[in-house]
């Protein structure tokens, strides 16, 4: 047996032996309180004021929190001699009743004043033994810090962002916090549009909710300014909606370019560049016709994986004319196209993670892959 584990046991076999100690330490105090007669009126002030300090020379000499709280029940609990002597005042006459009062107030002032400073002085001895327990050497070397990096999700937003930058676009940004017209009503999508099901909306109240898309933006700068407009709108979005793919918070980014001349094919060609741009080699993209309000006409963007199968990635189109009529914008003279994609789905793609639940956990063990 080594030396470590000789005080291991002894250490262990002490607890007991500890415990039984201060019981019978216990017994030895309470046993040493004055043995006084029971009747109130029968005691007088000098063997009052010998109980208390009895019990306050008790009280010193205990060590531990539950000792002290057993010998707060001895003095002062339910079946205490103080609260048998303070049952029987209401039996006394005025004058026996006001001098006895006064003598038994002061005896339980002093031990209940006893009892709380020795509370404090064992909580205080604790804190110290925990405190010394618990300090660091400063003398020894500081833990090695580790360089910080960049989520995975704002790299990939990043990544994408680069590529428009460089083609032309500014970065627009808007409220999370929007009104029902933008997010909806100005997009072609009135309230009795089946579309707005697709949204599973966090509304507060009739008017005001957080933005299912960043489209929002798109349609205040649009009022803000005139064409040619060229952006992007990275940003974050709220639906209801949680499972291995989707998160009731995640990112978009879509973009917008209104020009005179502005036209599908042009559309074609940027999101072909753009995909093979981003995920650095060359893909087999396809166009496939859908619905949005606010585009016509609409299409799905999809690439052929390695396996063989076509993966969604993309929705886009030309904007709806009367979305452009609507921020004030002339579409018998003016044309535009719009696009958008989850940034998460991306970042699924481009790292191969099959749960985009792992980019919101906060797992070190996981973002550190992606330094």
């Amino acid at each position: 047996m080594t030396q470590s584990d000789v005080s291991s046991t002894d250490s262990t076999s002490n607890a007991p032996d500890t415990a039984a100690s201060n019981k019978r330490r216990l017994a030895e105090l309470t046993a040493s309180l004055p043995s006084l007669s029971e009747v109130l009126s029968e005691l007088t002030e000098a063997e009052l004021q010998g109980y208390a300090e009895a019990a306050k020379s008790a009280i010193g000499e205990i060590v531990n929190g539950t000792d002290l709280q057993q010998m707060r029940v001895t003095l002062t609990g339910k079946k205490s001699a103080l609260t048998g002597w303070s049952k029987q005042m209401g039996k006394l006459d005025a004058d026996s009743r006001k001098t006895l009062g006064g003598w038994l107030h002061q005896v339980r002032t002093q031990i209940t004043d006893t009892l709380n400073a020795q509370q404090q002085v064992l909580e205080e001895a604790a804190l110290n033994a925990k405190l010394e327990a618990e300090r660091v050497d400063i003398t020894l070397p500081a833990r090695g810090q580790q360089k910080g990096q960049l989520h995975p999700v704002t790299m990939t937003a990043q990544r994408m962002q680069q590529f428009f930058m460089q083609a032309g676009f500014n970065v627009a940004t808007g409220p999370e916090v929007e009104s029902d017209y933008y997010n909806f009503e100005a997009l072609n999508i009135p309230s009795h549009h089946p579309a707005r099901a697709m949204h599973d909306t966090f509304y507060f109240d009739a008017h005001y909710l957080l933005r299912t898309h960043t489209s929002p933006v798109q349609i205040r700068t649009m009022e803000a300014g005139e064409p040619p407009i060229r952006i992007i709108c990275p940003g974050r979005v709220y639906r209801c909606d949680s499972d291995q793919t989707h998160s009731p918070m995640f990112h978009q980014l879509e973009g917008l370019m209104v020009t005179e001349h502005t036209t599908f094919a042009e559309l074609k060609g940027l999101i072909n560049e753009f995909l093979e741009a981003f995920f650095g080699k060359q893909l087999t993209v396809r166009f496939r016709p859908s619905f949005f309000p606010f585009t016509e006409p609409s299409a799905e963007v999809d690439i052929l994986a390695d396996n063989g199968k076509w993966l969604e990635v993309m929705g886009c189109g030309m904007v709806h004319p009367k979305v452009l009529t609507n921020c004030g914008i002339d579409s018998e003279k003016y044309t535009g196209f719009a696009f958008g994609m989850g940034i998460e789905r991306f970042a699924m793609l481009y790292y191969g993670i099959d749960d985009l639940r792992l980019f919101f956990q906060n797992d070190v063990r996981f973002l550190r892959q992606f330094g």
